[in-house]
């Protein structure tokens, strides 16, 4: 007797709807053991996590805070993953479009600069993020790199390049020897949009992303191309869509948003550019993005779901000593159930009893 996984006649839709939900209900019973391991009430551990958050209106503010990066790096993450490539390094697009806007910053500092250095940034954090974006995309379309490990890589390479610009060209010289640029002036800093909190702009535009997104894969012939490439290429090729375009194309807009996110988190809840100013949004993001069934309003929700954990894990720390580090694992967990749960969308167990040979001897 033995499981084995057999390849369903057509892809189950229900099976797909619930494939999130069953992720995040396993991810809970297993984090709740985690909890009992680490001597904590896993009742009170996962209310905390969960619970406390939603019912403070300061906690409410800092939830949208942190959805509003992951969801526009994981709406822009979405496009190359319909399509059928693989940006994995969205977290160095995001550092690199948060180094090119602070450039800007850094540049009009003290200088009395009007009003247009806030746009200004945003453009030019999209832009950098972009052509970042596009070094894996070029490599694999005329070299044929793996856009997985390349992408990956050059996270490191914006890391490291952020960490040195902030401790030596950019080092505020009135920052008592800290690795940080000096304070934005206002004009360059993002308006926050309740008066006491840290809700900003950046959380409308993170909707209009998610709306421009929707509009794009349902209603126009790109975002047709997009999946049709994606989930079918020999009827793409047959139907002249330029594959190799394409990867350019969603690489592009995917580095654009994350570049964009880098800076808006920047010059939004930081204030100035300094080592650490991602949680690990690019990586998380690939989590919100198969959550959400690459999907831009499931994105949306699942993106305040992920927040939800950062601001619930930073809580438990406080409250019950829980490092904060199993937030971590719990993120891991969760992509590791959506991937395996995911699987059940094509495939199914079966239990197969292997028949029993009888050999006969001679007489």
């Amino acid at each position: 007797m033995q499981f084995v996984l057999e390849k369903r006649a057509e892809r189950s839709n229900t099976i797909a709807l619930v494939s999130p939900l069953i992720a995040i209900g396993l991810t809970i019973v297993t984090m709740s053991i985690l909890f009992a391991i680490l001597g904590k009430n896993p009742i009170l551990a996962l209310g905390v996590y969960f619970i406390d958050p939603l019912t403070d209106s300061y906690s409410l503010q800092e939830i949208a805070v942190k959805a509003t990066p992951l969801v526009m790096i994981g709406v822009g993450l979405s496009l190359c993953y319909l399509a059928n490539v693989w940006n994995i390094g969205a977290e160095g697009q995001f550092l690199i479009g948060a180094v090119a806007g602070s450039w800007l910053a850094v540049k009009t500092q003290g200088t009395g600069a009007g009003y247009w250095v806030l746009p200004a940034m945003l453009v030019l954090s999209a832009v950098a993020g972009a052509l970042y974006a596009l070094i894996p995309a070029i490599c694999k379309v005329r070299f044929g790199a793996s856009e997985i490990l390349t992408s990956l890589m050059l996270v490191y390479v914006a890391d490291l390049f952020l960490d040195y610009m902030v401790r030596g060209p950019w080092r505020d010289p009135a920052g008592f020897n800290f690795p940080t640029t000096a304070e934005f002036d206002p004009v360059a800093t993002v308006p926050v949009l309740i008066e006491g909190g840290r809700l900003h702009l950046g959380a409308i535009i993170a909707l209009l992303v998610v709306a421009a997104t929707t509009v794009l894969l349902g209603r126009t012939i790109k975002g047709f191309e997009i999946r049709v490439v994606g989930a079918a290429p020999r009827a793409a090729r047959f139907g002249g869509f330029n594959s190799n375009q394409l990867i350019l194309l969603t690489f592009a807009i995917s580095g654009a948003l994350a570049g964009l996110a880098g800076i808006i988190e920047v010059a939004g809840p930081v204030g100035h550019l300094q080592p650490g100013i991602s949680p690990g949004y690019g990586f998380t993001a690939i989590i919100v993005a198969f959550l959400g069934r690459l999907n831009p309003i499931g994105i949306l929700i699942a993106g305040l779901f992920l927040a939800l954990t950062f601001i619930g894990g930073e809580q438990a720390q406080i409250a019950m000593k829980i490092p904060l580090d199993v937030t971590k694992v719990f993120q891991g967990l969760l992509l590791f159930y959506v991937l395996a749960c995911d699987s059940l969308i094509l495939y199914r167990f079966r239990l197969i009893f292997p028949s029993r040979k009888v050999s006969s001897g001679a007489a």
